[in-house]
């Protein structure tokens, strides 16, 4: 039995989105799609927009483009990856994402690229 890790999905979310949020909601969708799989090897899937999107709005803001986001965004994901057991990076141009895996790899985390090569896969 292969352990069971907290994997942070990283991937685009607002990046190339023009700040659509039609797009940035596919982006999430997107991002989504890897947590059943995931789950189903037996791990615990997260991803930082669950965290942070709540908190954004209990900070008074309405949307990533506002100006508190800077604040909460990316340093929601650096504070999971404290949590975190290993990060899944998704395809996509990314430079939040770019930063988890940097982080992972300064903390000595595993990084996938494919959800079929996080230890454990079950199709």
């Amino acid at each position: 039995m292969v352990g069971r890790m907290l994997i942070l999905i990283a991937g685009p979310y607002r990046s190339g989105t023009a700040d659509d949020p039609a797009l940035m909601a596919r982006n999430l969708e997107r991002l989504e799609e890897a947590a059943w799989p995931l789950f189903r090897s037996g791990h615990v899937p997260m991803i930082g927009e669950w965290v942070a999107l709540p908190v954004l709005r209990g900070a008074g803001g309405s949307a990533p483009t506002d100006p508190i986001a800077s604040e909460i965004m990316y340093p929601t994901a650096e504070r999971l990856l404290r949590h975190c057991e290993a990060v899944l990076r998704l395809p996509g141009e990314s430079a939040g994402a770019d930063e988890d895996v940097r982080i992972a790899r300064e903390r000595g985390l595993p990084v996938y690229h494919r959800v079929e090569d996080v230890p454990g896969y079950r199709p």
